[in-house]
């Protein structure tokens, strides 16, 4: 499953985003194989035996891209206006915010191996697409996440440690979204592209130029909920953009078993664009985030925004992929890697020399200690605070439920002083 990287830089979308201008189905075939693998412990050698699939496309992808792999910049005649004023310390800043966010999702997926939480959905490979898209919102704008979006809570100044506190158990959320204008982590799978489209339309009544953005993954785009913001946000114009990192797995469920087109098609059928950009490309995530954010903010209405890039790691901890995809699918993305990407570039253009790197690898690690040290200082919740905020004036039976919880920990009082 590979992105060629001389993919043309015309931009695709579908039709009702552009008239004559249409993306071009992908077919698709899986084949299984079956590997035996011998791992060698200090007990003496076994060896299993494992079936993965392995996905191949018959084409590929048609997808927005302004740099390629290999770090080389390519033209595009639509998108190149929305970087074009971008300079170098905001080139070392975009790769600041990947390495940053890369080394914060390391230490958390270290820590939740060492029992400190108790999950974690990582989002190792996806730099590009959160960080472009990111960096793209405005102040103003307003964020509806899932649960895997670190980079953007990173973008929208949210401490990571608060990111921590609710795969910790100390609390359901840890962060004021209206302090950042970014919703808390949304766990129910699409749920969150509902309550962006119902916000949007509310900031579309109020007459602000301000948009807002919903963040999804190939897996949620079957669910209703995303289907219902489509109609919803088409027919009343809302200015929202749907984005969705297309990671090419549903925990074990590959893209072709969610649809027989691209993603960035089903747009046309509700009537607005949808377009496909390079999701290890932070430049082209940036460029057509902007694009899409403005038309949003102009009256333009939705657009949805596929990011096609790739989960590099587990679901969340609790998965192994390596039972359900092949070694060699992983390693092709690799060659893509949008941190080793931006590097590239940076270089070749003398936009960043080895005293950036250095002191950027220093900055990493102390983020590192950072984080570990600030979620094993994290103090236990109140017992109560689960009663707190369940209704705005208070209601009668969460009164009575509080009382009953009251009097069930008293009785521990009680046991203990006889």
């Amino acid at each position: 499953m590979t992105v060629d990287s001389s993919a043309a830089s015309e931009p695709r979308r579908s039709a009702a985003g552009k008239a004559g201008t249409t993306g071009s189905k992908t077919g698709t075939k899986r084949t299984t194989r079956t590997t035996s693998r011998t791992t060698t412990s200090a007990t003496g050698t076994a060896s299993r035996t494992t079936t993965r699939s392995t996905t191949k496309k018959s084409a590929d992808p048609e997808l927005v891209q302004l740099l390629t792999p290999e770090g080389k910049r390519v033209k595009n005649a639509e998108y190149d206006a929305y970087v074009a004023g971008i300079t170098p310390e905001e080139l070392r800043g975009l790769y600041r915010d990947m390495v940053l966010t890369r080394r914060f999702d390391a230490e958390a997926t270290a820590l939740q191996r060492q029992g400190e939480l108790g999950l974690w959905a990582s989002l190792l490979g996806q730099e590009a697409a959160q960080i472009g898209s990111g960096r793209a919102t405005r102040e103003d704008d307003y964020v509806f996440p899932t649960y895997r979006e670190h980079g953007v809570a990173w973008c929208r100044g949210v401490d990571p440690t608060n990111l921590l506190g609710m795969f910790r158990g100390v609390n359901h959320g840890g962060w004021d979204p209206n302090s950042n204008n970014f919703h808390l982590y949304t766990i129910v799978i699409g749920s969150q592209t509902l309550h962006a489209t119902g916000y949007a339309m509310g900031v579309a009544k109020d007459g602000a130029d301000s948009a807002v953005i919903a963040y999804f993954g190939d897996g949620a785009s079957s669910q209703g909920d995303v289907a219902e913001s489509f109609t919803f946000s088409a027919v009343y114009n809302a200015p929202v953009v749907f984005f969705c990192q297309n990671n090419q797995w549903a925990i074990s469920e590959p893209t072709e078993k969610q649809t027989r087109v691209p993603l960035y098609q089903r747009a046309q059928g509700f009537g607005f664009p949808g377009v496909r950009v390079d999701g290890n490309d932070v430049l082209a995530c940036l460029a057509v985030t902007k694009w899409a954010l403005e038309r949003a903010r102009s009256g333009e209405g939705p657009t949805l925004v596929e990011a096609y890039t790739y989960r590099m790691g587990a679901h969340t901890t609790s998965d192994d992929p390596t039972k359900y995809r092949a070694d060699e699918e992983r390693e092709a993305w690799e060659a893509k890697d949008p941190i080793l990407r931006l590097r590239r570039y940076l270089e070749a253009a003398n936009h960043a020399d080895e005293g950036f790197f250095a002191e950027l690898e220093t900055e990493s690690e102390a983020l590192g200690r950072r984080v570990r040290e600030a979620v094993r200082a994290m103090p236990d919740p109140d017992n109560f605070a689960v009663f707190e905020n369940v209704y705005a004036d208070g209601h009668a039976l969460v009164d009575e439920e509080r009382a009953q919880f009251a009097a069930y920990q008293a009785s521990f009082a009680d046991v203990e002083g006889a």
